[in-house]
């Protein structure tokens, strides 16, 4: 902090840029170092952003202007010579024959660090307790007319500065720790293929293609990632000769690339080839951790665009084998990242020319079929009319009994009047005893209310509408079922994902409170639940819970208990 009153008291008239950057793609300690430097390849040379915590700014004190370097006491060596060392021999980049690129420092300021997601790097929304930084722009340019065949890392002193490198807006590497002697290959015709020489620098989703499958109880999953300009080389998408791909144009290559990748990497599922459908196709961005579908539509760079592709294959029950063959291989295309997915987890492995097949084979032991619980049914009807009436029986005893006296006084016949006695007295006691049975307590509520959930639930593992309605319904009545079916659909699936939907895996009742009601054909309750799913996409399987708050009306409809209302109290994503 010593460093940061001089800085910004020196630096506040000096101008200072930032320039709209991507994200980076990993998540490791580097990305959250004191320094991080970004760098930027282009065709006229490298732009370097720096981030420099005050703590470091010795490390960086070459880059600070006359005034600010001689104010802070570091000497009194002009800017020009300072920047000179700087450039050639502090963060330098060697081109050719190892000569370092020239350099100079296009703006430098006071700022404060972006801080970023821990659990996919992307740059946060608010940045109120973010600490004071200086953030530097350096630019190197290449020599006129020459694009260097690789580029050498020569960094700072041993220090805590992160980098990441980029070529036209393709990111070449995760997060690291930057040293000196990395070397970067760069490749002109397609940057997503340069490559740094060390192998532990490939970022990880460096392939241009990758497949998966998914293996369920009701559906096989085939899903394909590629790169439109790899693709192009196949089909023409209308991609030669152009550097981003407009939003005009991105639909028709959208419905081009679903019928291209219909008809390869065929799948087939017990030994019967299947035709899938198409269930989404969307451009993609992709980070460490996650994939989204870019939507709204937005002008992608031809480099660095990617499609994802999902097709169905309808299913009844566990399938035993299920294989993909790649078909898809040339000079680029030389190794595939594949996964076989299913409930014990994603299984990854690569495909190569010489082996071609994605094979699943069943050998889950004890794997979980889908299956809906049995509910006790509610009281029968005419038994629930009796208990209605226990007041009326109470009301009719009474005379029989009188009228029991009477004959006994007036010594008549009694059998008829105490037969009759008899019948309310049975018929008072069944009444009772069936108004104690029907009432519901708040154990048998929430056997009840958990059943009923875990069914609704599950119904979503159908992938017909029709069967979805089918199940659901057992379960909901009156106008609730079309609502239940919207709330249900949209809370499983993920919008980001292109359509993805969570396959829930537990439903827990964490806790149930019987409220008043006037009906006495079923019972009010505000519970409180927790439902557990996962997602598997794009070769990752990511839990996901919800936690619910409502008020449910359970009522008693065609011998069956079954949810008439629902009013949300609160909806917590955990």
């Amino acid at each position: 902090m010593k460093y940061f009153v001089p800085l910004l008291f020196l630096l506040a008239t000096i101008s200072f840029a930032q320039q709209s950057r991507a994200d980076a793609l990993i998540i490791n300690k580097s990305m959250l170092a004191s320094n991080i430097i970004e760098f930027y390849v282009d065709d006229e040379g490298v732009t370097a952003e720096l981030e420099i915590g005050l703590d470091s700014v010795p490390l960086f004190k070459n880059l600070l202007p006359d005034g600010v370097y001689q104010q802070m006491g570091f000497g009194s060596e002009v800017s020009s010579l300072r920047q000179q060392e700087f450039f050639s021999k502090q963060l330098a980049l060697l081109g050719a024959n190892n000569i370092p690129l020239a350099g100079e420092v296009l703006a430098i300021g006071p700022s404060r660090k972006l801080l970023r997601d821990p659990l996919n790097g992307t740059p946060l929304a608010i940045q109120d307790e973010a600490p004071d930084i200086v953030r530097a722009s350096l630019r190197y340019r290449f020599e006129p007319g020459l694009k260097p065949e690789q580029l050498t890392f020569v960094a700072p002193a041993p220090g805590d500065t992160g980098f990441v490198a980029y070529h036209n807006e393709v990111a070449v590497n995760d997060f690291r720790y930057l040293r000196s002697g990395y070397t970067l290959v760069l490749d002109w015709q397609d940057p997503w293929y340069s490559r740094f020489k060390s192998r532990s620098m490939l970022r990880q989703y460096s392939a241009p293609m990758s497949g998966f499958i998914y293996v369920e109880s009701f559906e096989v999953r085939k899903e394909i990632i590629a790169r439109p300009k790899d693709l192009q080389r196949w089909i023409d998408l209308g991609l030669e000769g152009k550097s981003t791909i407009p939003v005009e144009m991105q639909a028709e290559i959208k419905l081009k690339v679903a019928d291209f990748l219909s008809r390869h990497q065929p799948v087939t599922i017990d030994g019967e080839r299947r035709e899938g459908i198409l269930d989404s196709i969307n451009f993609l961005e992709r980070t460490l951790t996650s994939s989204r579908v870019v939507d709204p539509p937005v002008p992608l760079g031809i480099d660095a665009a990617i499609l994802g592709a999902i097709f169905v294959y309808p299913q009844k029950g566990l399938p035993q084998k299920v294989t993909m063959d790649w078909d898809l291989w040339d000079e680029r295309i030389t190794r595939v990242p594949v996964s076989a997915v299913d409930q014990a987890g994603p299984l990854p492995s690569f495909l190569e020319p010489d082996w071609t097949q994605l094979e699943w084979t069943n050998f889950l032991t004890n794997p979980i079929v889908p299956t809906l619980e049995v509910i006790e049914p509610p009281v029968d009807g005419w038994k629930l009319t009796l208990a209605k009436g226990f007041p009326v029986t109470v009301i009719l005893l009474l005379p029989s009994l009188g009228w029991v006296y009477l004959t006994i006084k007036k010594q008549k016949p009694r059998t008829l009047p105490a037969s009759v006695a008899i019948l309310f007295v049975a018929a008072c006691l069944a009444a009772f005893l069936l108004r104690e049975s029907n009432r519901i307590q708040p154990e048998r509520a929430e056997v009840i209310v958990g059943k009923l959930l875990h069914n609704i639930y599950r119904s979503f593992d159908y992938r017909d509408e029709s069967d979805i309605y089918d199940v659901l319904e057992r379960s909901v009545t009156g106008e609730l079922l079309t609502n239940i079916y919207l709330e249900t659909k949209r809370s499983l699936v993920l919008a980001n994902q292109g359509g993805a939907q969570a396959k829930v895996k537990s439903v827990l009742l964490d806790n149930l409170e019987l409220k008043p009601t006037a009906d006495d054909n079923g019972f009010n309750a505000e519970v409180n639940w927790t439902v557990n799913g996962s997602v598997g996409h794009w070769g990752h399987v990511h839990q996901r819970s919800n936690r619910y708050q409502a008020v449910l009306t359970i009522v008693a409809e065609q011998q069956q208990w079954k949810l008439r209302e629902m009013v949300v109290l609160q909806e917590e994503r955990l």
